[in-house]
């Protein structure tokens, strides 16, 4: 939406005086687990939420890609990491508990691994001339040019190599001269690698989330919700498996895909489904086909901005009922 507090309020504001419709792409919201998942507690599958786990497992090489060599490895340049890469997913606790208000926030996370104390003896500032790259599961190397070799000429390499043809010659000249050739340890990034959130809910619910970069998943969110009649848990594009407690059978639960068309693969097709409801709402007027209006994911980005003040000064943030915390 916006990378500070009062550019967000801003926008709201903004919209809400001029009666615009506004669709934030929090993508996930459209994403077919998460709404299969939304459906199954709202029709009481597993009774009363009384805990939600979710994890992001951003990918080893992913995250050196984006959060250390990248556009979002520095929060100067850019901003901190649990807003750039998951206030979806703190979005997403919300949403599934609809209704409840969180009261409580506390978060942890820290800079672990990609610093200078870490490069290894006879490293060079770029993969292209490092010595002991073949050893370097984050060789620029292996991550790009491994690639497209294997044909593959679209995102990461496309990111490195702006410039057309992506071919070797021109992949290689990015990386000798622009920031994704650097050696990992030998960066300007300062965002965590790795954070957990934890929130109180008015319900008494709790809610725990984790950003964790050094995963073999990319991005393939798992998640597990228990509740008072029952136990749901998703990993991925899913299935949805709910456990009754009474039967004590699990049932599987398949998810909506997208139609065929170039959007499909987006996001598991969620980008075709945001789109889908903002044309929808714009072609009707009706709003209620929008998951992420203003007033929703202002609340979601005011939690996201919470929690990283509770990180940073190592404390409980108090969350107000206006979204506001202390």
């Amino acid at each position: 939406m916006a990378v500070t507090e009062e550019d967000c309020w801003e926008i709201v504001s903004a919209c809400e005086m001029n009666n615009v419709i506004l669709s934030v792409c929090h993508v996930l919201r459209y994403y077919p687990p998460v709404q299969k998942i939304k459906e199954l507690i709202d029709n009481g599958a597993i009774g009363d939420v009384v805990n939600i786990y979710h994890m992001e497992p951003v990918g080893f090489w992913h995250f050196a890609h984006s959060f250390v060599r990248g556009n979002w490895r520095n929060t100067t340049e850019s901003i901190f990491s649990l807003l750039a890469k998951c206030c979806h997913d703190v979005d997403l606790i919300r949403y599934w508990l609809t209704g409840s208000r969180c009261l409580k926030v506390s978060s942890f996370g820290s800079l672990l691994h990609f610093t200078p104390e870490n490069k290894p003896a006879g490293a060079a500032s770029r993969c292209l001339d490092c010595q002991v790259e073949n050893t370097c599961p984050y060789s620029a190397k292996k991550i790009y040019m491994k690639r497209l070799q294997q044909g593959h000429t679209g995102w990461p390499v496309s990111v490195v190599c702006p410039q057309e043809p992506v071919d070797m010659e021109n992949l290689t000249e990015a990386l000798r001269t622009g920031p994704y050739g650097r050696c990992v340890y030998d960066c300007d990034n300062d965002v965590v690698s790795n954070q957990v959130v934890n929130f109180q809910f008015d319900g008494g619910q709790t809610a725990s989330f984790n950003m964790v970069a050094f995963t073999q998943e990319i991005c393939e969110r798992q998640t597990r919700i228990s509740g008072t009649k029952g136990e749901l848990r998703c990993s991925g594009p899913g299935p949805v498996y709910v456990y009754d407690f009474l039967t004590q059978k699990s049932t599987e639960h398949r998810c909506e895909t997208a139609p065929p068309n170039m959007m499909r693969g987006m996001h598991g097709g969620a980008d075709f489904f945001l789109i889908d409801a903002f044309v929808k709402a714009v072609q009707s007027g009706d709003r209620s086909a929008v998951l992420t209006g203003p007033q929703d994911t202002l609340q979601s980005h005011l939690l996201v901005f919470a929690a990283e003040q509770a990180r940073l000064q190592d404390r409980v943030i108090t969350i107000h009922p206006d979204g506001s915390y202390s």
